[in-house]
């Protein structure tokens, strides 16, 4: 192996401070070899264009060829070789993630803890990202901790939260190699959950526990996510949010109307790991992405392997683009009651995510630390007396 790199320079220095040397950054990773850029030769040299626009005009400039995002020939043929290696995880991959997992855990838990006293989503955002810049590591992505749950990747902090609300925080800590968590809770800002909130989220906790249950070497993960989807669409119906059979109405993608996203992703060097390669690495070769609504957003489509570590993340959520989209209540009128639905409007969203590692004989949950049951929850919001 030969690192191709740059010293820093006296500029750099000026700015920054001290870096390692090349011989220094060789030795880390064992490489056998270190030299400057300038001697990396293009003629057949393969890459991974970076996502980062700036970064790949340099790449670009080194390699002396245009770079597209789209990958191509010999760029294409790295990527697919990366991805199965990637895939699984080394005993050093597994103990920094476990590492970012136990941070995480614990910046759940002073969420939870601040959402007492707060009086905005950047308050309790505060009190969980202080957590992880406390033990030196950063957020893994944009952080979501908001009372609108209905918006999955909602990254904006400015809402008042009040007695009634749900707050849902999805929030990651990564470590300093680059091992990332991600980990989703949902709790009441009151303390105490709804009756209509509790009956939702066990429904979700119900799909969530028979997924981790499940995964094991040899299972597909893409059955994974329509067990969840038919636990849902089961608890749906007896709530009388549904009407019809769940397998039915999974078979129809009448469950997507409040679970629209997939059961979760790989986990690793990135949250979505390697989702810039597109579907290579998500998708066992010769598959492709479905196109129904209620399969269309699934990441993972691959039978579980021993050191594998992905997410489990069932959820519930009423989106007014979908719920109120004219079509789609013209094709479902007769399988949703939306009359009954009227009496969960203080459910907006709620997703329950774990960090789950495949082991040879089943699973370990790595962030298990973190409680998803109602009621601990609830404890774990209660300030001592």
């Amino acid at each position: 192996m030969t690192l191709f790199i740059d010293d820093a320079t006296p500029a750099g220095i000026l700015w920054h401070g001290n870096s390692p040397k090349r011989e220094e950054i060789a030795a880390q990773i064992g490489a056998d070899k270190a030299l400057p850029l300038k001697e990396l030769k293009a003629d057949g040299a393969a890459t991974l264009p970076v996502q980062d626009a700036a970064t790949r005009s340099q790449q670009s400039e080194i390699l002396g060829r245009s770079l597209s995002q789209d990958l191509a020939g010999i760029d294409r043929e790295l990527a697919k070789a990366i991805a199965p290696i990637r895939l699984i995880h080394d005993e050093g991959a597994i103990a920094q993630i476990r590492q970012a997992a136990a941070v995480t855990v614990q910046a759940h838990q002073a969420g939870m803890a601040a959402t007492a006293l707060a009086k905005t989503e950047a308050q309790v955002r505060a009190a969980m990202e202080s957590v992880i810049m406390g033990h030196n590591m950063t957020c893994a992505y944009s952080s979501i901790v908001t009372v609108q749950g209905e918006v999955l990747h909602n990254n904006h902090y400015h809402h008042a939260i009040h007695p009634g609300d749900l707050l849902l925080a999805d929030v990651g800590a990564e470590t300093e190699s680059g091992w990332a968590a991600d980990v989703t809770r949902t709790w009441a800002v009151s303390g105490r959950f709804s009756p209509t909130q509790r009956a939702i989220y066990e429904i979700v906790l119900a799909a969530h526990d028979l997924c981790i249950e499940a995964a094991r070497p040899g299972v597909e993960y893409k059955d994974l996510h329509l067990m969840a989807c038919e636990a849902i669409a089961t608890g749906l119906v007896e709530v009388g949010i549904l009407r019809g059979q769940p397998e039915d109405l999974v078979a129809m993608d009448a469950h997507a109307l409040f679970f629209p996203h997939g059961v979760g992703h790989i986990l690793g060097l990135d949250v979505h790991d390697m989702e810039d390669l597109g579907d290579l690495a998500g998708y066992e070769e010769g598959r492709l992405r479905s196109d129904r609504f209620g399969l269309g957003y699934l990441r993972l489509d691959r039978p579980l392997r021993t050191g594998m570590v992905v997410t489990i993340e069932p959820g519930f959520y009423q989106v007014p683009a979908i719920l109120q989209d004219s079509e789609r209540r013209e094709k479902y009128k007769d399988v949703v009651d939306w009359e009954r639905l009227e009496a969960f409007a203080d459910v907006r969203g709620i997703r329950i995510e774990d960090d789950v590692l495949i082991t040879e004989t089943g699973n370990e949950v790595l962030t298990a630390e973190l409680p998803t049951k109602l009621e601990a929850i609830e404890e774990l919001m209660t300030p001592p007396l």
